[in-house]
């Protein structure tokens, strides 16, 4: 039994464990998530997305309004499914078994068939005439760019999942993002911490004045002083819309005048001074509706980051089984035509043969051109091989295959065709409550609410409160001007106040206001939009893995007809002379090359339905559980200064076995 990879935090211990994603799962009814599946999104089911669409307002229309809204949501889920629900049974699809009697062969031609008209056959005929033994691929690839002979590494379709999940740059990419909003939200959140704030100045003046001296006579003296002032204090931001303010402030002043000046009393003086200030806006901008809104949008953006990475993990895991899947074809494709071009050589030498006999020139040159059409096939095939394995090698990234390299990936695991259960409904009611786009369309209508209220505050006039006290303490020391302050001897210095202000006509508040709930209800038509692509992806893939399932069939007895009549004509061609007529002949190139394309749709057909299924468990969402990877994504604190978020991701084995 396969283990389970996991994307997971650094500070946890972590193994690298394969995949069994090389089999298919026999059945994609809705799972429960299992108890040790540590995602950090949690999935929003189909009924809580009208949390998102409770409105504050008090006002009729705004409640008539998002009572629509939420019945929207409502019809557009349920409209989805309602035909689905009138069929609730699942339906099994059984391991492709062609009905076979129908052709009317004997059991013994059956088995010769198989032994020589099949993928399989022709793998084994072919290792044998070149000598490659296992490593048939490198023959038939020939040389690479380089004109050398082509290297090549299996590699199984679990290790390329594993190896894409760790090392893909796209989703490198993605994992960086959580980490990014994660660092937003605190950096959100740190607007409403304690400013520690302090100054301090010195200043020395000689200021001339004039002044009257005695006897009435006048003159002019010159006020001489040095005063140093300080303090310290610290200030917030409250979630109110506010701020409040600690301040303590020293000072001491020496004052020194010319002969007809005179000097206050203390002189030096020197002062203590406290004070507390408030201000809080009452209307426009009150309340942590307004104030935490940079908070809960932050919070949003980092859920839609997670479930983005979910997606683009979902992406790239879809992507790799289809490039895997890709692969096998090619690969098999190459066998098939270079089968066919053994096969056309033979017969054309004996065309060419019988040109003393009955076979004229035309005859002879249509046998070679179609060994040469048929060794084109082969060189396109081969072409095909390099660009499927390139294309694999991108999406796993593996250091040590990089795309510029020459290695060709081969295959080595087997499409399976086995037995699995489909349902519509279940299909669709998993897909509404997994999909991450279903997830960040519903935190779209959340950010929306969300801007929609704070558009609706900033409606209102501005009306501000202002309070301030301060304790002041003044004599000849410091330790008698604090003695003054504790005592408050002097408590004179109070203010309130207020500040109104109100736009005449308001039209830029009322516009917002508009934008924003019409942008709410676009988000709540996107949602349904989305849901309809997403319901329009599960049909569609399911309708793939259907009609593939039952090409399976098709295809096989196709070739399988298509065999026995190559068979059968060989048999005539052994026991009788009429066989090697050039007419005979010719038929059998025909009936090679439709046995080829027969094979090549058995094949396909089996490579579709796997690649169907993989987009089957994307489109519903659940491609991450049949891959066996947990989604932990590292908060923004245990990222260090040159580190990577793939550093969190479990170790990777080469992708080559």
């Amino acid at each position: 039994m396969g283990k389970r990879t996991q994307v997971r935090r650094k500070l946890n211990k972590h193994v690298a464990l394969p995949l069994t994603t090389a089999r298919a799962i026999p059945s994609f009814r809705p799972m429960t998530r299992p108890n040790h599946l540590r995602t950090v999104f949690s999935v929003v089911p189909p009924t809580a997305a009208l949390a998102v669409l409770a409105g504050c307002s008090s006002s009729k229309l705004a409640r008539e309004t998002d009572a629509e809204l939420r019945r929207s949501v409502l019809n557009a889920l349920q409209r989805e499914i309602a035909d689905a629900e009138r069929s609730e049974e699942p339906r099994r699809l059984g391991r492709p078994t062609p009905n076979i009697a129908q052709l009317e062969i004997r059991p013994e031609h059956l088995e010769l068939i198989e032994e020589n008209f099949s993928t399989d056959a022709d793998t084994v005929r072919l290792r044998d005439s070149t000598g490659a033994g296992e490593n048939l691929a490198a023959a038939l690839a020939g040389t690479n760019l380089m004109g050398q002979p082509t290297e090549t590494v299996a590699v199984s379709l679990e290790r390329a999942i594993q190896t894409a999940v760790a090392n893909n740059l796209n989703t490198e990419f993605a994992r960086y993002t959580p980490a990014i909003n994660q660092a937003t939200i605190a950096e959100a959140e740190a607007a409403f911490d304690w400013l520690f704030f302090g100054s301090a100045a010195w200043q020395d003046s000689s200021v001339p004045q004039a002044s009257q001296g005695f006897g009435g006579s006048s003159g002019v003296i010159r006020n001489n002083s040095e005063a140093f002032t300080g303090g310290i204090g610290i200030r917030r931001n409250l979630t109110t819309g506010g701020s409040l303010s600690l301040q303590h402030t020293l000072g001491n002043e020496n004052v020194e005048s010319s002969f007809f000046g005179g000097a206050p009393t203390p002189n030096p003086a020197y002062s203590a001074n406290f004070e507390v200030e408030l201000n809080q806006p009452l209307l426009r901008g009150f309340g942590d509706t307004v104030n935490l809104a940079n908070i809960r949008l932050a919070r949003n953006a980092e859920r839609s980051s997670v479930a983005q990475l979910r997606s683009e993990l979902i992406r790239t895991i879809t992507q790799t089984e289809r490039a895997y899947w890709t692969l096998v074809q090619a690969y098999r494709e190459l066998i098939i035509y270079s089968g066919l071009l053994e096969r056309g050589e033979q017969v054309r030498d004996d065309i060419i043969a019988r040109r003393v006999q009955d076979a004229r020139q035309a005859q002879v040159a249509d046998a070679v051109a179609r060994v040469e059409r048929r060794r084109g096939d082969v060189l396109r095939a081969r072409q095909n091989l390099r660009r499927a394995s390139d294309q694999l090698k991108r999406l796993v990234n593996d250091p040590s295959l990089p795309v510029g390299s020459e290695t060709l990936l081969v295959p080595s695991d087997i499409p399976p065709t086995e037995e699995i259960t489909v349902s519509l409904l279940d299909a669709i009611t998993t897909a509404v409550a997994e999909r991450p786009e279903l997830d960040q369309a519903l935190l779209s209508i959340d950010d929306s609410e969300i801007r929609e209220r704070v558009a609706r505050n900033a409606r209102l006039p501005r009306l501000d409160l202002q309070a301030r006290a301060r304790l002041l303490g003044l004599d000849d020391s410091f330790d008698s001007a604090y003695d003054d302050s504790v005592a408050t001897r002097f408590v004179d210095d109070w203010l309130i106040g207020a500040a109104f202000e109100q736009p005449i006509g308001n039209r830029a508040g009322e516009a917002a206001f508009r934008r924003a709930r019409l942008q709410r209800m676009q988000s709540v038509v996107n949602y349904r939009n989305t849901v309809q692509a997403v319901v329009l992806e599960v049909k569609s893939a399911l309708d793939a893995v259907i009609t593939s399932h039952d090409l399976i069939e098709q295809s096989k007895l196709s070739r399988i007809a298509q065999g026995e009549a190559l068979r059968s004509l060989g048999v005539e061609k052994e026991l009788t002379n009429l066989g090697y007529t050039v007419e005979r002949l010719n038929l059998e190139l025909n009936q090679q090359e439709s046995l080829a394309q027969a094979q090549i749709a058995e094949s396909r057909a089996v490579i579709d339905f796997n690649i169907a299924l993989a987009d089957l468990y994307a489109a519903m969402g659940t491609a991450l559980e049949r891959a066996r990877i947990d989604l932990i994504v590292p908060d923004a604190n245990q990222l260090e200064p040159g580190e990577s978020p793939m550093d969190y991701a479990v170790d990777p084995e080469p992708v080559s076995e």
